[in-house]
């Protein structure tokens, strides 16, 4: 799942997103309105947290285009406006949930978990690809009737191979999703590393793939097989 912060207190933002990738989210950061809306065109996010308190777009206003733009990408709004008549109308401009600061990060992970399991009916709730099953909401992958004990990384990168199985993703575009756009140099190494430890855990044979092709200098693609 890939996260969008759109939040302009810098060590704030950069403080969430190493929360949110310490617990398997890509999450990327947008300090200004205008620069979520760059994002937000270009890249495919499930959920946005939202500061209301920008220096550029107000935050409400911002809300009210970002579900026009993306009318399927959660919003969770994150401000220091305790009003209820602030909540009433951040939920009115479209936002699905509401937190006030200061908060506790536990707090936030839960809401951030329940948006996705209320909106996982849309998303397909279970994803199974030939004897592969991977359930988003508990986090766990069977091969069969074996469970695999996959890290964060592991389990992100395999969830999007599974939903665009068949198709070929090229590296950038599953380093995003996996860690977000501000790591692609970093961990473009580890990316192999992760799809090493995932064909292993598959027991998947590099060379003569039943699960997960490499295509030399274009990406990977997930063996649709059959169910």
């Amino acid at each position: 799942m890939r996260i969008l912060i759109i939040e302009d207190e810098f060590d704030l933002a950069k403080a969430l997103a190493k929360g949110l990738k310490n617990n398997g989210y890509a999450a990327d950061i947008a300090l200004l309105g205008e620069e979520a809306l760059q994002k937000i065109e270009f890249n495919e996010y499930d959920l946005a947290v939202l500061d209301l308190n920008l220096p550029d777009i107000d935050g409400l206003e911002l809300c009210k285009t970002l579900r026009a733009w993306r009318p399927k990408l959660l919003i969770l709004i994150l401000t220091c406006r305790k009003r209820l008549k602030d909540k009433v109308m951040g939920l009115d401009m479209g936002a699905d949930d509401y937190l006030a600061k200061p908060f506790h990060f536990q707090e936030l992970l839960a809401r951030i978990r329940a948006l996705l399991r209320r909106d996982l009916p849309t998303k397909e709730p279970i994803l199974q690809v030939g004897d592969l099953k991977l359930d988003p909401s508990s986090r766990t992958v069977f091969k069969g009737n074996r469970r695999l004990e996959l890290r964060n990384k592991e389990f992100c990168i395999l969830e999007y191979l599974m939903r665009r199985a068949g198709e070929v993703i090229s590296q950038e575009e599953l380093l995003e999703h996996a860690w977000g756009e501000e790591e692609l140099d970093f961990f473009t190494a580890n990316l192999r590393v992760h799809i090493h430890s995932l064909r292993k855990e598959l027991n998947d044979d590099a060379q003569n793939p039943k699960y997960i092709e490499t295509l030399p200098g274009v990406g990977y693609r997930l063996k649709r097989g059959e169910n």
